[in-house]
This record gives structure tokens, C-alpha cells and sequence, in this order.
């Protein structure tokens, strides 16, 4: 389960933002994660309640916004949403893509105090 090493080093990144920005509790975070992150959501919540018990996200709320799979047809040019990793190009067929976007994990927004 590599959700629980994610969700501390998540815990690490808010320790190290309340430092630097003097705040000294988390009440909220918003996650982007990419339909290819290999992380399940169901999972990643259960650990982000595990780890950060005792800390200054303890209750924090995890607000997970799910992101499609993008890719860049190498063969019509577009960019399309792709389901899967190895799913052809919706637009022409082929699977001659390049993954663009869709791995990502990434804390966009944190409510504070």
C-alpha cells in the first residue's frame, strides 16, 4: 500500500508549508490526481486519517479531484482523453500516443488557520 507513504509525504509537505507560512493548523487540502497515478482514492483517505492523527492536520478534510487521462497523437496530431494507458487514439485509432498528462498528483489548494 504505497497510499500510506504518499500520505506522508504529503504530511511532510504541510509541515514544511506551516513553517514557512506561519499557519498552524490544516482544515482542508484539495488533491489533483491523474487517472494514471496507480493511487487509489478510497485508500489514499483512509491513510491521510491515519497519518495525520496527532498533527496539525488531525480532521483536515482530503478533497481528491479525480483528472482524465490525456494524450498527444502522434499519428493525427490531437490531444485527446483517453481512458486507459494503452487505449488507441479516439480520434483516428492508432496507438501511437504520448502521454501528457494524467500521472499527476498534486496539492493545489489548503484551507488553514
Amino acid at each position: 500500500m504505497h497510499e500510506l507513504s504518499l500520505c506522508e509525504s504529503l504530511l511532510g509537505v504541510l509541515s514544511s508549508e506551516a513553517q514557512a507560512r506561519h499557519f498552524r493548523r490544516v482544515k482542508a487540502v484539495r488533491l489533483e490526481l491523474g487517472a494514471f497515478s496507480c493511487v487509489a482514492p478510497d485508500a489514499l483517505d483512509f491513510c491521510f486519517t491515519v497519518v495525520t492523527r496527532g498533527t496539525l492536520a488531525e480532521n483536515a478534510r482530503l478533497d481528491v479531484v479525480r483528472l482524465t487521462g490525456q494524450a498527444w497523437c502522434l499519428n493525427c496530431g490531437e490531444t485527446v482523453c483517453i481512458a486507459e494507458r494503452y487505449a488507441p487514439c479516439p480520434q483516428c485509432g492508432t496507438y501511437e500516443l504520448q502521454i501528457s498528462g494524467g500521472d499527476e498528483m498534486r496539492v493545489t489548494e489548503l484551507e488553514v488557520e
